[in-house]
């Protein structure tokens, strides 16, 4: 019964179980069925990681899989049940929490992001809108980051969310300004140091809600996914608090393409990859800031996500073979699947439309009215 159910609504997107087609899956374990009904999204990240079925195309697979919006992605289950009912009722990253996503995410080490990022270590999405590589795409960001923040020598910047310090280092470098970067991750603060040594650049250890003191402008990008729904408030206000006059704010962000009041983690996403991650809604940001910050720009160019992803993914399986020594037994023996299935969802998911990346300028009320889009 389950085995029907699940084959005709894989038809209803063109994916055939053991076809021949590269985005067609190949069952090896039949308890496949019944795993991804009673699981949705969490069953099916789980049944590929043990083994059950395989897809030459991943990216390919769940392009159409989330293009035709099959429903049993997000089924209605007990375990994404009790995830939404958490998200909607409870503060599940307070700030006891902050330190969490590092230490299970980005304290991974710095082998694998090194070995799978640019040599910016950027680890956020490119703009590969003149780019031919990885490389190009992402010195083109940050560069247009620099450029829609109207950057001047001797400014003080704050990064929030500085991840292995590719912003702060460009723009220290390239625009003379200072800059102060925040992130809750050991294994890229200690990057993030080497990295900018001789640079005007501090990176600190630390919640983006213990922040002290202003800056000439505000930047964070790719950190606001973590900071859950019921602390963008507080996020916003930490913001316009650190903001001095005349200064802009540049959020790089995820965004999900629903629109609505509220966005359910992804079951799956939230145990293996993002313990704390929420992607968060246009209006979301919107009623967050309201009051406290106004909107000058928003630019999306979330289609630029699938080719980043692609070379991560690239990059990631060539040095397989010197990551496995350190990589090969974590997650019982199951990590290079987990992360193969991270990245490749994620590319299909962008390239199906179904989240989007915005970069949004914001400044104080009554400022920067007149303010240019740049890109």
């Amino acid at each position: 019964m389950t085995e029907r159910i699940i084959r005709r609504v894989l038809q209803r997107a063109g994916i055939t179980v053991n076809g021949n087609a590269p985005w067609d899956i190949k069952i090896n374990d039949p308890r496949f069925y019944n795993r991804v009904l009673i699981n949705g999204s969490l069953g099916l990240g789980e049944s590929y990681m043990r083994g059950d079925w395989d897809c030459q195309r991943l990216d390919q697979f769940f392009h159409r899989l989330l293009r035709n919006g099959v429903p049993w992605v997000e089924t209605i289950n007990p375990v994404s049940l009790a995830l939404f009912l958490k998200s909607r009722l409870l503060n599940l990253a307070p700030k006891g929490k902050a330190f969490e996503i590092g230490q299970r995410h980005y304290d991974l080490g710095n082998n694998l992001f090194q070995a799978m990022l640019d040599p910016t270590v950027s680890y956020s999405c490119g703009y590969w809108r003149n780019a031919s590589s990885l490389e190009e795409a992402q010195i083109a960001k940050l560069d247009l980051i620099c450029r829609k923040l109207h950057l001047q020598p001797g400014q003080r910047v704050l990064d929030i969310g500085c991840g292995f310090g590719g912003f702060a280092r460009y723009a220290a470098t390239h625009y003379s300004v200072e800059v102060v970067g925040l992130t809750v991750s050991r294994e890229q603060a200690a990057l993030a140091w080497r990295r900018c040594l001789g640079l005007s650049v501090v990176i600190r250890l630390e919640d983006y809600r213990d922040v002290c003191g202003q800056f000439d402008h505000v930047v964070s990008v790719g950190m606001f996914e973590h900071v859950e729904s019921k602390n963008h408030r507080i996020y916003m206000q930490v913001v316009q608090r650190s903001l001095r006059p005349g200064g802009f704010v540049l959020l790089h962000t995820i965004g999900s393409s629903r629109g609505g009041t509220f966005n359910s983690p992804d079951p799956w996403i939230r145990e293996y990859i993002f313990p704390l991650g929420q992607i968060p809604t246009r209006r979301q940001i919107l009623r967050s800031s309201r009051g406290i910050l106004e909107v000058r720009d928003w630019h999306e160019f979330g289609q630029y996500y699938d080719p980043t992803l692609m070379s991560w993914d690239s990059r990631f399986v060539a040095a397989w073979d010197e990551l496995q020594a350190e990589y090969g037994d974590k997650v019982g023996g199951q990590f290079r699947r987990m992360w193969e299935y991270y990245l490749l969802s994620c590319a299909g998911a962008f390239r199906a439309g179904n989240i989007e990346l915005w970069q949004v300028v914001l400044a104080h009320p009554g400022e920067h009215r007149n303010y240019y889009p740049v890109q």
